[in-house]
């Protein structure tokens, strides 16, 4: 089983993560059992359900890059300002 990053579980809400965690368990139970097939399906499930996670880490990165254009354009009107 593939773990999704650290940044993405800290951002799945408690019930995600309890649904993340159990669904991690039964399929790394299923693959000691040489069920590889039936943990694929459990993967697929992983992903799925990490999905809004990621999204709100995109999110994140899109307002800190909104947060950096709008400080750069201060500090440039600002130099503006101090050469007049």
């Amino acid at each position: 089983m593939r773990h999704c990053s650290v940044q993405v579980r800290g951002l799945l809400t408690r019930d995600e993560l309890d649904r993340y965690n159990a669904l991690m368990e039964v399929g790394s139970f299923l693959e000691s059992q040489s069920r590889y097939d039936l943990s694929a399906t459990v993967q697929k499930e992983v992903d799925i359900l990490i999905l809004p996670a990621i999204e709100r880490l995109k999110e994140k990165s899109r307002e800190r890059d909104r947060q950096t254009e709008l400080y750069l354009e201060m500090k440039r009107i600002l130099a503006e300002d101090d050469e007049d």
